[in-house]
């Protein structure tokens, strides 16, 4: 199939374009995980704690998710 006769179909959004792809050896880059410490004033984590209590998820989480947007905030 020819690019163009893909981008159709995508475009239409009237099939799915999954079919004509090998998904088997599909990878997502760039998702190793490397360990960083730092050190965190106490009202920092506290309100770290009060975050991630309030949106049931874990501290990390939540350090992930605001670093995550201030780096796309910062990039685009």
């Amino acid at each position: 199939m020819k690019a163009n006769e893909l981008d159709k179909k995508f475009d239409d959004g009237q099939e799915s374009i999954l079919e004509h792809f090998d998904l088997s050896k599909a990878e997502r880059v760039n998702l190793q995980q490397q360990r960083v410490n730092i050190d965190i004033p106490l009202w920092m984590i506290q309100y770290l704690d009060q975050e991630a209590s309030r949106l049931g998820i874990a501290r990390q989480a939540v350090i992930k998710i605001w670093l995550a947007d201030r780096i796309k905030e910062q990039h685009l």
